[in-house]
C-alpha cells in the first residue's frame, strides 16, 4: 500500500485553531471482502472547560499518549458511528478515568471488544459538554453518525458523513470507486451507498439545514482532505443533491 494515501506526519498531535487539534493515523482497509477500500484515519481532540474530548481515535503510541497527557486528561472518548470504535479500548486502558461515550449500535457491532461500561449518545442535549459543543445525532438504517460542533472555534467534526479523497494520493482502483462514490475532491460528498441507508431524507435535510445555520467556519472529516474555510459553503455543495 502507497504511504501517499496517509497524511504524514502520523500519529502526532497537529494544532488546527485555539482548543483543537487533529491526529492523522495509519491507514486502514475497509469494505466488502474483495474490493477493500484504502481509508486514511483521522482524529479530534478538544480542550474543553472540564478535560479532552478525544473523537474516533486512531491508534495510540507512546509518543502520542505523551502528548496527550501534556494537553490535560482526556475526559471523554467518543465513538461517532458504528464503525468507528476500533481504537478506544487502547484508550480507554491508557485513561481509564474518561467516560466512553458511543453511537447507537456499536456495542453490536464491536462485540467482545468492547467489553467495558459505556454510555450511548442518544439525542442532541443532556451531555456533558453541552455548554461548549453541540451534539447533532443523524440516524439511518445502517447507523446513526453524531455530529460535534465546538461553539468557540466554530468546528464542525464529521466522521464519515462527508468522505473527500484526493485522487492523487490513491491507487487506480481506489481512485475510481472514490469517483464512483460521490466521495473524491473537489467534490467530496456523502457517499452514495451510505445516501441509500438515509431513507428519510426530510430529516437528514432538516440535520444538514441546522449544521448550515450553525455556520461553521472549517469542517474536520475522518477520511480524505477537510476543509480548513468556508465550512457552510462546503456543506451546501456537498449536499446539493439533498438541499436543491
Amino acid at each position: 500500500m502507497s504511504p501517499r494515501i496517509a497524511y504524514p506526519p502520523l500519529n502526532t498531535l497537529k494544532p488546527v485553531t485555539d482548543g483543537l487539534w487533529i491526529v492523522d493515523g495509519p491507514v486502514i482497509r475497509f469494505g466488502m471482502p474483495w474490493p477493500k477500500m484504502p481509508f486514511p484515519t483521522r482524529m479530534t481532540v478538544i480542550r474543553l472547560e472540564g478535560g479532552l474530548v478525544v473523537h474516533s481515535p486512531t491508534a495510540l503510541t507512546a509518543d502520542l499518549e505523551a502528548e496527550i497527557e501534556l494537553l490535560g486528561p482526556p475526559r471523554w472518548i467518543v465513538g461517532p458511528n458504528r464503525i468507528h470504535y476500533w481504537w478506544i479500548p487502547e484508550w480507554r486502558e491508557a485513561f481509564p478515568n474518561a467516560e466512553v461515550w458511543l453511537a447507537p449500535r456499536i456495542r453490536e457491532q464491536a462485540g467482545s471488544r468492547i467489553d467495558f461500561e459505556t454510555r450511548t449518545l442518544l439525542g442532541d442535549a443532556s451531555y456533558p459538554w453541552d455548554a461548549e459543543i453541540a451534539t447533532l445525532p443523524i440516524a439511518g438504517s445502517y447507523m446513526t453518525e453524531v455530529e460535534f460542533f465546538h461553539r468557540a472555534s466554530r468546528t464542525l467534526v464529521l466522521t464519515d458523513l462527508i468522505e473527500n479523497f484526493e485522487p492523487e494520493k490513491l491507487p487506480l482502483l481506489a481512485r475510481w470507486l472514490t469517483k464512483l462514490g460521490g466521495a473524491q475532491h473537489p467534490d467530496g460528498q456523502m457517499p452514495r451507498d451510505m445516501r441509500l441507508t438515509y431513507k428519510d431524507k426530510a430529516t437528514l435535510k432538516a440535520a444538514v439545514e441546522t449544521m448550515i445555520g450553525w455556520n461553521p467556519e472549517r469542517i474536520i472529516l475522518a477520511h480524505g482532505r477537510w476543509y480548513e474555510r468556508d465550512g457552510a459553503a462546503e456543506l451546501r455543495r456537498a449536499f446539493r443533491w439533498l438541499l436543491d
